[in-house]
């Protein structure tokens, strides 16, 4: 296909996920230099035409063996999304309206991705402060999407999807406040798991939010790599209040009760188009053909109420990100860098601060109607995303705040909820729109209940297995 990038070669990574390579280098069949080297070079050649890398550690990457790290993952390159700090580094958030200060230690959560044996070949992109669906700030460029340089790889894991995506590294890491390790995953043609809230490690400081909506994860090609990284990190960290997961390694016996979302009417936020709806039908019947039984309801809230209160809350994070630079980043924030769209979101919560209490109560509330589905149903099944993947400069940061902001929601309606509910939610790329492009399905579980969704996954992994761009 035209404008397509792919980094897969006869090298020492292959056509091999996260779990084949440490496989491999266990094995002595390649070296951890070789895979390093291999993603080091797969990197060089992909990043001039997708620009998904803001700082390269290449050195670091090469002393690896240094660091006689073990675990499942040993030896297996990957990168850091730009908002975990790393030591030695700056941390930019996506903008240039401030100047990031070297960290001067690792995040937990990079010290909880790097117990799994991983070895990081640097950072990357995402939009100002990771509030986009896609990036396309004039600061650090476009982030473009391997399957077609013409669109977008969504947002905000902008580049750490791109880079899986396109085979430069099997595995890197992304955060989720409201899709966004979802939303690239579904269309760049990934598995993207969102956990439960506190299940691992989140964004440091993000404990402090009135709402903790961030959750850190990994985006993969592979169901096993998901599920592995999450086993593993557990072994790090394990939060004694949420159900063990252990690793999970196959599907699950029990046949589920699957509900699946009616689609919205025309013109409501989250309305989808007929490859997005098309899809959600198709999986609906390969659930049934599984023994799976699938209902179609309603979500028992107004989404549109849902979203206007979801603005309000993403206007403080923005307004706290450009205001408060000093305290969030440790570093002065120049207002007249930040872009339009956070400045739009800014303006936004100073016109409804006093509404923020009830803006919180009202989204709590509505996410304890929304989990209350699960008391009839074990998992349930919505679009990603509304419509299929747009071009770059659908969500150009510079066009005017309201444009932007109804085009973002009218996308991603779907996937915010859970990120207020707390409860996992994972996409994965069981189709493709009629330009070619992948397209994703959620599936999301009760609180705790992740384990649910990742033998569903391998599930579907195996009885409807994706394309790759390897095999495209």
């Amino acid at each position: 296909m035209k404008n397509r990038v792919n980094a897969f070669a006869e090298d020492a990574l292959g056509n091999l996920d996260a779990t084949g390579v440490a496989e491999a280098i266990a094995k002595k069949e390649i070296s951890v230099q070789e895979a390093i080297e291999a993603a080091i070079q797969r990197s060089e050649k992909v990043d001039p035409h997708l620009n998904a890398i803001i700082i390269k550690t290449y050195d670091d990457a090469r002393k690896y063996d240094q660091l006689n790290t073990k675990g499942a993952f040993y030896g297996v390159p990957t990168y850091f999304k730009d908002t975990d700090n790393i030591k030695g580094y700056p941390t930019q958030m996506g903008t240039g309206s401030f100047a990031a200060k070297k960290a001067k230690r690792n995040s937990k959560f990079v010290n909880q991705f790097l117990s799994t044996g991983v070895s990081y070949l640097g950072k990357t992109t995402l939009p100002e402060f990771g509030l986009l669906c896609s990036t396309e700030n004039e600061k650090w460029g476009i982030t473009r999407n391997p399957w077609n340089t013409d669109y977008t790889s969504g947002g905000s894991s902008s580049g750490s999807a791109a880079l899986v995506a396109s085979g430069a590294v099997p595995i890197a890491s992304g955060n989720d406040g409201a899709g966004s390790i979802r939303i690239p995953a579904a269309i760049c043609g990934l598995v993207g798991l969102k956990p439960s809230q506190h299940r691992i490690y989140g964004l440091d400081g993000a404990e402090l939010m009135p709402i903790p909506i961030v959750h850190q994860g990994v985006l993969t090609r592979s169901v096993r790599d998901t599920a592995t990284f999450f086993g593993e990190a557990e072994k790090f960290y394990r939060n004694p209040r949420m159900p063990k997961l252990g690793h999970v390694t196959h599907p699950g016996k029990k046949r589920l009760r699957v509900a699946f979302i009616n689609n919205l009417t025309e013109g409501a936020t989250g309305h989808q188009d007929a490859d997005t709806y098309n899809l959600q039908l198709e999986t609906a019947k390969l659930l049934e053909s599984l023994g799976h039984k699938v209902e179609q309801v309603p979500l028992p809230i107004d989404v549109d109420t849902m979203v206007g209160h979801f603005l309000n809350y993403y206007g403080f994070l923005a307004y706290m990100s450009s205001h408060m630079g000093r305290f969030v980043f440790q570093s002065k924030v120049d207002k007249e860098q930040i872009e339009p769209f956070t400045m739009g979101l800014s303006k936004r919560f100073k016109a409804n601060a006093l509404r923020l209490p009830s803006s919180i109560r009202a989204m709590r509330k509505m996410g304890k109607e929304c989990s209350r589905q699960f008391e009839n149903y074990d998992v349930i099944m919505t679009p990603v995303l509304s419509h299929k993947t747009p071009k770059i400069g659908h969500f150009s940061p510079q066009l005017a705040y309201e444009e932007i902001a109804k085009r973002a929601v009218d996308y991603a309606s779907y996937t915010g909820l859970y990120n207020v509910t707390g409860e996992p939610a994972i996409s994965l790329p069981l189709g493709a729109d009629s330009d070619g492009m992948p397209l994703g399905v959620q599936f999301a579980a009760p609180y705790g209940e992740d384990k649910h969704l990742l033998e569903l996954a391998f599930e579907l992994e195996t009885a409807k297995p994706w394309r790759t761009l390897y095999d495209a």
